[in-house]
Order: structure tokens, then C-alpha cells, then sequence
């Protein structure tokens, strides 16, 4: 069953230049794991950033999760000083059925 998550990343002022190569390091891998990035957007002031996400199932997101590559680029993250939170996530549909896209 495919998961989705809604990943929230709160950025300080000087944070996003560290928190895209931080990104640019990561986001890579999700494909090896079934992972797909559906939307990347960022605000205007560069202070926030948001993710969706899906993977086919727990397992392949847990996977993603336990890379060890993505634990090496911890350290970039932490420069950053971005605040991340992840909140998984469903997709709703109007009372006619069909979704918001």
C-alpha cells in the first residue's frame, strides 16, 4: 500500500543554501527505493519548504530512511538549521470523487 508523507522544513534566514545541498544529496536516493518526489515548492523568503512524498510501501520508505548515505549528509541538514517535521499524509477527494489536481 503506498504511503505519502508531507514534509514540512522550517529554514532559518542564511539555512537554504545548506539545505539544498543537503536536498540535492538525498533526494536522489529516493528512486532506488521505489521513493517518487510529487511536489517541491519553497516559499518566497526562502524560509520554508515543503515535500510530498510516496513510497509503495513502509518497508521501502524505511529503507530510504536507514541509508546510510543519507546519514552522511546529516551533517548538512544540521548546518542548515532547518526545523523538519514529516507528517504522513492521505489524499482526500470531493464529494464528486474526484481529487484536487
Amino acid at each position: 500500500m503506498t504511503v505519502t508523507f508531507l514534509l514540512l522544513a522550517r529554514l532559518p534566514e542564511d539555512g537554504a543554501a545548506a539545505f539544498d545541498a543537503y536536498e540535492d544529496s538525498v533526494l536522489p536516493l529516493l528512486a532506488e527505493y521505489g521513493g517518487r518526489l510529487e511536489r517541491r515548492v519553497r516559499s518566497l523568503d526562502d524560509r520554508t519548504e515543503a515535500h510530498l512524498v510516496s513510497f509503495p510501501g513502509e518497508q521501502e520508505f524505511a529503507a530510504y530512511r536507514a541509508d546510510p548515505r543519507r546519514g552522511a549528509s546529516a551533517p548538512l541538514l544540521e548546518r542548515s538549521g532547518a526545523v523538519v517535521e514529516l507528517l504522513p499524509v492521505r489524499e482526500i477527494t470531493f464529494r464528486n470523487g474526484s481529487s484536487d489536481h
